[in-house]
């Protein structure tokens, strides 16, 4: 097992150097989150990482979660960790203090959150998904949902789910099919199936509050007769709680983030499986998007902190591993080089390494716009609202994508060794391989970007997007080591731009799948654009740094100089092409017959 998993004085330079998250103890809202707090609050998570998370990560993949005689077991250590989480008040810690929370800034939070899915993924997964469902009861739930599940969710006792997936809907939830009929005393019969829900059962629980998507019989056809409901695997009565007829019907077997179970759930076998509803009627949908469009944005930071894993192991694997002689030196009686001297290597770990703290810097600049639209009034707040809705998917689907590259080059640096599970680096492969997937697929994330982002209130999205490198590029090129970097950022937002009036001509002018039709390319463009934007105002910060540091403080600006480098000069070229192929008038994947690829 590998020594370390995140680099915590680049975690501080994040923070503190690029976004001053300090500053925002000058709002009375997060006024106790002076630096010293927040220094505080990320080496309390990381003591959390190295005690409780960390030292199972390979032992919870071994162990996984198994299902007998309608019992899912899970690692016991899984309640030691939602006990500690619980009481150390961090399910509930973005919540208000009025609602029991700490009023701590996302950006703080999400950065805990970082550390914790780097030293863990599987376990941090059980109180981030139980954070996600008690802020939506807390948000649309009656006082008495609140009172009644809100408690015991944060106290880590009892577990939350998001249950969406059905068998045979998949995406389209528009055509999922479990039901929910009223009763007389306002409660609903649910019966249905549902599938792939994480944390959805395990033996060290006391209970199981799934927020579930469900139609109300009668009600309209489609995504708008979708409503939210509480469905708790055990029901509150008379003080007791009651079996509620939610049965898991399997444990699914996955490729990797073993610790967690996914389950297959079957509500109301027995006709007792009762619900509560979330707010109103037929507004379930636009409900559980306020806890997707958060864990859309987790997804990316779950994906940024498998990265930093993979390359800090694959990183002391190459400061350790002697192999071989430069290719200029063939003397056997020389002694061997360790391989992080050579070429290629370093190139796979400057990969990483730009990868993986330039995806942190920009799931880190959307929970920055996410608490200044929440301290914010009036243009201000849909300033930040209108940013943070724009950059979801791209913090959703860019990290997570390009975590499935960076960890196998992880992989890559040890060889056969990366190969093997004396190793962590093939889980991480595994664990990171489902990040694409969750929380809506690439694909469903572009088509989100392209089709309902862009477009947006006449594109104001794009616009201040625009304003907020083009405000980076103008600081960087007065900085003249920096000015190429600049220039060749500002012709990368220039041709997205065009790329983007053309499609959204398509829009106006073709059907939609023709605009739509390669979508994923368009994203995966927006997101090179937006790390390169994240790399030149690190730059900026360790350009001005760097000539009076010394020692291991030169050392790590300039390795921020170094990796912000083959950023621009290795990955921001490929945004050149994909503009390429975007403004081509050939319509390939639209217009191939399916005969042709069977």
């Amino acid at each position: 097992m590998a020594k370390e998993y995140v680099n915590m004085r680049n975690l501080r330079f994040v923070l503190h150097e690029v976004f001053a998250a300090e500053n925002f103890s000058k709002n009375p809202y997060y006024a106790d989150y002076t630096k010293e707090v927040i220094d505080m609050t990320i080496d309390t998570a990381k003591k959390l990482g190295d005690d409780l998370f960390f030292p199972i990560y390979t032992e919870m993949d071994k162990k996984k979660p198994h299902l007998e005689n309608g019992v899912v077991t899970v690692h016991d250590d899984v309640r030691k960790i939602m006990d500690a989480m619980g009481e150390g008040g961090w399910i509930a810690a973005p919540a208000s203090a009025e609602e029991g929370g700490q009023q701590m800034p996302g950006t703080l939070y999400a950065a805990a959150n970082f550390i914790f899915h780097a030293a863990n993924t599987s376990a941090a997964s059980y109180f981030g998904l139980t954070t996600g469902s008690s802020d939506l009861i807390r948000t649309f739930g009656s006082k008495e949902l609140n009172e009644t599940y809100v408690p015991h969710m944060d106290s880590g006792k009892w577990q939350g789910t998001m249950a969406l997936t059905e068998p045979d809907a998949g995406s389209s939830l528009g055509d999922i099919t479990t039901s929910a009929e009223p009763n007389a005393d306002g409660t609903y019969t649910i019966k249905g199936q549902k599938i792939f829900i994480s944390a959805g059962d395990y033996h060290s629980a006391e209970n199981v509050v799934h927020l579930m998507l469900a139609k109300i019989k009668g009600g309209p056809v489609g995504v708008k007769g979708i409503s939210l409901f509480v469905v708790p695997k055990y029901r509150p009565e008379n003080g007791k709680l009651v079996n509620n007829d939610v049965i898991s019907a399997g444990v699914f077997g996955k490729m990797g983030m073993k610790g967690c179970p996914i389950l297959h759930l079957s509500m109301g076998e027995a006709d007792n499986c009762k619900g509560w509803l979330v707010g109103e009627p037929h507004k379930g949908l636009s409900y559980m998007f306020k806890m997707m469009n958060g864990a859309r944005i987790s997804v990316g930071m779950m994906s940024t902190a498998l990265c930093s894993a993979a390359y800090h192991a694959s990183l002391e694997y190459c400061n350790e591993r002697p192999q071989g002689r430069p290719v200029s030196n063939k003397d056997p009686l020389v002694p061997q080089s360790l391989i992080i001297e050579y070429a290629d290597v370093k190139r796979m770990l400057l990969f990483q390494k730009a990868i993986t703290e330039g995806c942190l810097s920009f799931v880190t600049q959307c929970a920055y716009y996410s608490d200044m639209e929440k301290i914010s009034e009036g243009a201000e707040k849909e300033k930040y609202n209108l940013l943070l809705n724009l950059l979801t998917p791209i913090a959703k689907a860019y990290p997570s994508e390009m975590s499935v590259l960076s960890t196998s080059a992880a992989v890559q640096t040890l060889g056969g060794a990366g190969y093997c599970d004396d190793f962590p680096l093939e889980q991480y492969f595994r664990d990171t391989r489902i990040n694409p997937i969750y929380e809506g697929t690439t694909g469903i994330q572009a088509m989100d970007l392209l089709g309902r982002k862009i477009p947006m209130k006449m594109g104001q999205g794009l616009m201040l997007y625009a304003a907020e490198i083009n405000q980076t590029i103008a600081e960087a090129a007065g900085i003249e080591s920096l000015k190429t970097h600049a220039e060749n950022l500002a012709k990368a937002m220039q041709k997205l731009t065009e790329v983007t009036m053309k499609l959204m001509g398509l829009a106006q002018s073709q059907a939609p799948e023709v605009f739509l039709a390669d979508a994923t390319l368009f994203l995966e463009n927006a997101g090179i654009v937006s790390i390169a934007w994240q790399w030149l105002k690190m730059g900026i910060v360790a350009q001005k740094a760097v000539g009076t540091a010394n020692g291991d403080e030169k050392n790590f600006y300039e390795g921020k100089l170094a990796a912000m480098n083959y950023f621009f000069l290795y990955e921001l070229p490929k945004s050149a092409a994909l503009c390429e192929r975007l403004l081509s008038d050939n319509r390939l994947t639209l217009e191939v017959k399916k005969e042709y690829i069977n």
